[in-house]
């Protein structure tokens, strides 16, 4: 495994915790007044560094580029709102909730999987 694709899954795993996170606080306050939903704007950015990688490698041994991939959280502004003057809806959320969750397992099995193929390597 190399060290960018490395990067890459922590990355994802870093920002499906946040991810996991601010939905739940978006469930919790579902019920109070005035408050806005806050979403987590990650996957452009991991798209964007994956193409650069794919740009920049002239050879199958280069890592490709050193790029900080971070997430972005915002407030969600295309939902409507709730006669309490928020904009939380709790079948989208719990979607959410599984959506990440399963991103989550992808990126584990992944990072098992050559993990599993380094131990095997190392251990021949």
């Amino acid at each position: 495994m190399n060290e960018y694709s490395y990067e890459l899954i922590k990355k994802g795993l870093d920002m499906s915790s946040l991810r996991q996170r601010t939905t739940s606080s978006n469930i919790a306050n579902a019920n109070t007044p005035n408050y806005k939903v806050n979403k987590v704007e990650f996957e452009e950015f991991l798209k964007e560094a994956g193409d650069k990688l794919a740009l920049k490698t002239t050879h199958e041994r280069h890592i490709g580029p050193k790029k900080d991939v971070e997430a972005v959280v915002k407030k969600r502004e295309s939902t409507t709102f709730n006669e309490n003057g928020n904009n939380v809806d709790i079948d989208y959320e719990m979607t959410e909730l599984a959506a990440n969750e399963i991103y989550y397992s992808v990126l584990i099995s992944q990072l098992n999987a050559r993990l599993m193929n380094l131990n095997y390597v190392i251990n021949k």
